[in-house]
């Protein structure tokens, strides 16, 4: 195993990191977290090996934008983890790929890298190896389940090396504001009972409404709904509550609430829990299994209901774990009183 050394940083112009931070680019992986801070902090960090990962693993159902860049925009990707690689001294690349982008897109991607010390590696598991501490996991030839943090991956990721790690469509957004063509967008995979369903990259601060709106798929009554962020862990919004921007990884599905049945869509959020997770930590694992079999009798408890949400918002080791009751929370105290 590879294991780092402390060095010394060379001195390299901070020039992107700047417009990184001057635009304010956030993240696109569902965390926000400012790009700047991540970049400055593996910079800065002294290591004689360092990693920088474009995450491509995109594992969120009803998610489908990083595909839609890849077939679009391999050029860009590529382009943004090269700049990584120059602003990062002693870096080694990887794009890291869900299973069926990297048997579409793997050629391509190494014919754009050429000899660049970039690597096109396939995910192993499936969307909890979208989590970056998988990630590394994956790339280390390890079980794919997450780690205790801190410290992070930028502290100490891919072989206790600082380790960038960014989803890979901020890393096209990367290569935009280096070319000043920078525009403050962010894509949006929009699909459910809608006319106009696909990736469509937009102002990052449009509202929800305007989104619809301006795709021609606001629905013309309101007897609808929205989950905002992802088919899975996204928030349930009203029609009333759409004047806010999209959260998570920009994905907006929009459901007819007279052809939704909502006890079978709570139970295909959780059954989808229930396979993804890796089973590591008891709240999550069994939580998610009392909730399901709830689901299924559709008979609430709301004490049990309670008791649940807040052991699993609290105790799960990772953010899956506190991630699946924002679905359900908004779902039963909007459309289920």
């Amino acid at each position: 195993m590879v294991k780092c050394k402390n060095t010394k940083v060379s001195r390299m112009s901070k020039n992107i990191i700047d417009k990184l931070k001057k635009h304010h680019l956030l993240g696109r992986g569902g965390a926000a977290f400012p790009t700047y801070l991540k970049w400055q902090m593996v910079k800065d960090i002294k290591a004689d090996k360092k990693y920088i990962v474009c995450n491509g693993s995109e594992g969120e159902p009803n998610t489908f934008k990083d595909g839609f860049i890849l077939q679009n925009y391999p050029e860009k990707v590529v382009e943004g983890v090269k700049i990584a690689l120059k602003t990062i001294d002693h870096s080694l690349a990887y794009i890291y790929l869900r299973k069926d982008y990297y048997k579409k897109y793997k050629k391509i991607l190494e014919k754009l890298i050429g000899d660049l010390p970039i690597i096109v590696f396939e995910e192993k598991g499936s969307y909890l190896s979208g989590e970056e501490t998988v990630v590394v996991q994956e790339i280390e030839g390890k079980l794919a389940r997450p780690r205790q943090k801190p410290p992070f991956p930028g502290q100490a990721g891919v072989h206790d090396c600082p380790t960038l790690i960014n989803n890979l469509e901020t890393f096209y957004h990367v290569a935009n504001i280096a070319d000043n063509k920078y525009e403050d967008t962010r894509f949006y995979s929009l699909s459910g009972h809608i006319q106009n369903k696909g990736v469509f990259e937009l102002p990052a601060n449009w509202s929800i409404k305007k989104i619809l709106e301006e795709t021609n798929n606001l629905p013309s009554d309101n007897n609808f709904f929205v989950q905002s962020g992802g088919g899975a862990s996204g928030e349930v919004l009203l029609p009333k509550e759409l004047d806010k921007s999209v959260g998570g990884v920009g994905a907006i599905i929009v459901y007819d609430h007279a052809q939704t049945d909502l006890y079978e869509l709570m139970r295909e959020w959780l059954d989808f829990f229930m396979v993804k997770n890796c089973d590591k930590c008891t709240p999550c694992r069994e939580g998610t299994y009392r909730l399901r079999e709830m689901i299924k009798k559709r008979e609430l408890d709301q004490e049990v209901l309670k008791e649940l949400f807040f052991v699993l918002d609290n105790t799960s080791f990772c953010a899956l774990g506190k991630s699946i009751s924002t679905p359900l929370k908004g779902l039963i105290k909007k459309l289920l009183k």
